[in-house]
């Protein structure tokens, strides 16, 4: 059964960093791309980031390029997002998800992302 379970959200100051992690079980990294989504209650869900299945290819949002990096560590099964110059527009809950078996490249669009993470909480606040 396909899992994917987020961790290390938190409460940061503006400027602050965070770094996400996505464990993943019941496939193997390198046979799908991997996202990382956020969305704010009432709102729409939103790319940030994603990551190929070969880890050679990286996508991300305007709103956080030269901020946020996504990366990948395939003998523990998890990606994650390392995020930096953090700012109270970035809080949000955060998800990662999987496309399906040997979709691998990168779309950053929630509709080609078909299992998803319960979501992280992130809040950038003085």
């Amino acid at each position: 059964q396909l899992q994917l379970v987020e961790s290390g959200g938190g409460l940061v100051q503006p400027g602050g960093s965070l770094r996400l992690s996505c464990a993943v079980s019941g496939f193997t990294l390198d046979d799908r791309a991997i996202g990382w989504f956020r969305q704010a209650p009432g709102k729409e869900r939103e790319a940030v980031s994603c990551i190929s299945s070969s880890g050679s290819s990286t996508e991300y949002a305007d709103s956080v390029k030269g901020r946020f990096t996504i990366s990948r560590d395939n003998a523990k099964n998890t990606v994650y997002l390392q995020m930096n110059s953090l700012k109270p527009e970035d809080t949000d809950v955060y998800y990662c998800a999987a496309r399906s078996r040997l979709r691998r490249v990168c779309v950053l669009s929630p509709s080609h992302f078909s299992s998803w993470g319960q979501g992280t909480q992130v809040t950038v606040s003085s």
